[in-house]
C-alpha cells in the first residue's frame, strides 16, 4: 500500500476541516469553488440573467451551477473539461482539449453570437514546487485569455485563475494589450497560502 506523503495528509486535514468544503457539501454545491464564484459575482456583478457564459476547466461543475442559477432560463451555460463531468440541468458540456479545432469549433458555434461572460478556474495538477507550476498555471491562463478573445462580444467579461509567480507580469501586460479593463481580485473563500489570484477583464480592444 502506497503511503500518503506529508503534504497530501495536510491537504486532506485541511480539506475535510475547511468550512467551505461542509457548506458546499450542506448546499448541495460540487465543490468548495463556487464560494471564489459566488463572491467574485457579488462585488463584481459578473452575472445576470440572459447571459451566454462559456465556462472552461469547468469540471466537477460548481462553477457552471451556480452560473446556470444566477442566469435564468433565458441564459445559456456551455461547460468543457479535458475531464467527464456528471450532467448539470441546463448547461451544455463539450469534453476535450480546446486548443484542437474540432472542439474550438464545437463551442463557437455553441455560443452562436459570442459569449457575454468567460469563466476559466483551470490549474495544472500542481506540484508543490513554484518553478514548475507557475510556469504551468500561467500557459493554461494565457489559453484561455486567448480563447476569450476569440469568443467574447465586444463588452464582454473574462474572469481567468492565475497563480502569482513566474508568467504573471507577462500575463497581465498581454491582458491590458487585449481589453481596456483589467483588474486582479482575490476572493475570501480562496485558501489564504493559496498564490491563486484571479484576472478579470473587461472591454475587448478591438484591433
Amino acid at each position: 500500500m502506497t503511503r500518503r506523503s506529508k503534504s497530501s495528509d495536510r491537504w486532506l486535514r485541511e480539506h475535510f476541516s475547511d468550512p467551505w468544503v461542509k457548506r458546499a457539501q450542506a448546499e448541495g454545491w460540487r465543490s468548495r469553488a463556487v464560494f471564489k464564484l459566488e463572491q467574485i459575482d457579488q462585488r463584481e456583478r459578473l452575472l445576470r440573467p440572459g447571459m451566454r457564459v462559456l465556462d472552461l476547466g469547468a469540471a466537477p461543475g460548481a462553477w457552471s451551477q451556480y452560473a446556470r442559477r444566477r442566469i435564468g432560463r433565458t441564459g445559456m451555460v456551455l461547460a468543457s473539461d479535458l475531464l467527464p463531468m456528471e450532467p448539470l440541468a441546463g448547461v451544455e458540456f463539450v469534453q476535450g482539449d480546446f486548443r484542437e479545432q474540432e472542439v474550438c469549433d464545437r463551442l463557437r458555434s455553441g455560443l452562436g453570437e459570442g459569449a457575454d461572460l468567460l469563466l476559466s478556474d483551470m490549474a495544472p495538477n500542481l506540484s508543490g514546487m513554484d518553478v514548475i507550476d507557475a510556469p504551468r498555471s500561467a500557459y493554461l491562463a494565457e489559453l484561455a485569455l486567448e480563447m476569450a478573445t476569440q469568443v467574447l462580444k465586444p463588452e464582454g467579461r473574462a474572469l481567468i485563475k492565475v497563480f502569482q509567480g513566474a508568467g504573471f507580469q507577462e500575463l497581465a501586460t498581454e491582458a491590458r494589450r487585449r481589453f481596456q479593463k483589467v483588474k486582479f481580485v482575490k476572493p475570501d473563500a480562496s485558501r489564504a497560502r493559496s498564490a491563486e489570484i484571479y484576472l478579470l477583464a473587461g472591454a475587448r480592444r478591438m484591433v
